[in-house]
């Protein structure tokens, strides 16, 4: 009986030691000190929604690895997702939205945004006043980084680059002479018109015309008339994917053969799906590369996995942007803004979409354009530099 009454109480004895033990570890375990947000701003909703969402998935994506890694010096990374609605005035209300969140006692690092040139152009009045640090994934408009913004940078190379390399394409590779230079009515299309205009000249050609569309119109004929009134040999378009989405159909409509190309605003897979049959041929510029030929079939997967779709071609830009700012913050050694943004200045890292490492402006050191040419429904890159 006293045997028995001994086992029972060394087996209580073990019991209890075996639950300190596991409490105590449990609190040595490290405890989050709560969360990092970053905003990541672009239109998620109409016309460009898709772009604007592939762009979130990449920064959601980096976030996700980030967090699985063991957070960001003691942090969890957040990301909020806000919709411009590719809208200059929605994006100035989105950036308000986030400056009152910083002010309230958030801790918010940065933004990665916004989409558009224009929508960048406009919310910067506002974040160039605030400890935060802005990434854009995708804006190339040359002036961004022309006014003295000392806390904005991008991941994808700018229209000054763009520019001379798709006006080389145009003249040298496809011997175009008289060419159709359309472009949009907003701060992209017609910053990228001027960066063709000088690229051009500096090859000793002059365009056919120079055609302004309206953006995001549900038909370009007046547009085609005039191209078709000109006979070109080369069309280049300065625009989004929906301006590329209706105009190249109605000029193939129209009996208009000749090459077509597009900036950068057209490489996403809305300009193809759009364009349907019209887009097979059809030339297009790139200020990031292609993720299929960036990423590893890991992170493939992985993305997949969290967005339950495929990336699309401007995933790695969101994915790249929301890595600069995470760089920035290990490089800072502390979650604060200004920390940050002069951390950043002195990275030199290796992307996905590249060398990451800035001017005194906040542009890449190295820029890169890739162009790409339609093929049964893909983007087949092509060599030329």
């Amino acid at each position: 009986m006293g045997k028995a009454i001994l086992v029972k109480r060394w087996g209580r004895l073990v019991m209890l030691t075996l639950a300190l033990s596991i409490a105590t570890l449990g609190c040595s375990v490290p405890q989050p000190k709560g969360e990092l947000l970053v905003y990541v701003a672009a239109p998620l909703s109409g016309w460009q929604a898709d772009g604007g969402q592939t762009v979130v998935g990449g920064a959601r994506l980096m976030a996700e690895r980030v967090n699985a890694a063991g957070g960001l010096l003691g942090y969890n990374l957040k990301v909020l997702a806000v919709d411009d609605e590719a809208d200059s005035d929605v994006a100035v209300t989105v950036a308000q939205e986030i400056a009152d969140a910083l002010r309230s006692g958030r801790k918010v690092i940065g933004v990665v945004g916004h989409y558009n040139s224009g929508q960048s152009l406009a919310a910067m009045e506002i974040y160039r006043n605030l400890p935060l640090v802005v990434v854009t994934p995708t804006s190339s408009d040359v002036s961004l980084t022309e006014r003295g913004f000392s806390n904005f940078f991008r991941v994808n190379a700018t229209d000054a680059a763009q520019a001379p390399v798709d006006a080389r394409f145009l003249i040298e590779r496809l011997g175009a002479r008289r060419i159709a230079l359309v472009h949009a009515n907003n701060e992209y299309g017609r910053g990228l018109k001027d960066q063709m205009l000088r690229a051009m000249a500096e090859l000793g050609v002059q365009p056919a015309a120079v055609i302004e569309i309206p953006e995001a119109a549900p038909t370009q004929s007046d547009a085609v008339k005039k191209v078709l009134a000109l006979q070109p040999d080369a069309v280049f378009l300065a625009g989004y994917e929906t301006e590329g989405y209706v105009l190249l159909p109605e000029l193939r409509e129209a009996g208009l053969t000749v090459p077509f190309m597009a900036s950068d605003g057209c490489f996403l897979y809305e300009f193809i799906d759009g364009s349907g049959l019209a887009s097979e041929g059809a030339y297009v510029s790139g200020i990031t590369p292609d993720p299929v030929s960036s990423a590893d079939a890991k992170w493939w997967k992985e993305y997949q996995e969290l967005e339950a779709r495929n990336p699309g071609t401007y995933s790695i830009a969101g994915y790249s942007a929301m890595q600069v700012i995470v760089e920035g913050i290990k490089k800072a050694g502390a979650p604060d803004g200004a920390q940050v943004v002069n951390a950043i200045r002195g990275l030199d890292f290796q992307s996905l979409v590249g060398r990451i490492s800035y001017d005194p402006n906040g542009d890449l050191e190295e820029q890169r354009i890739y162009v790409f040419q339609v093929k049964e429904g893909e983007f087949a890159p092509l060599d030329f530099k």
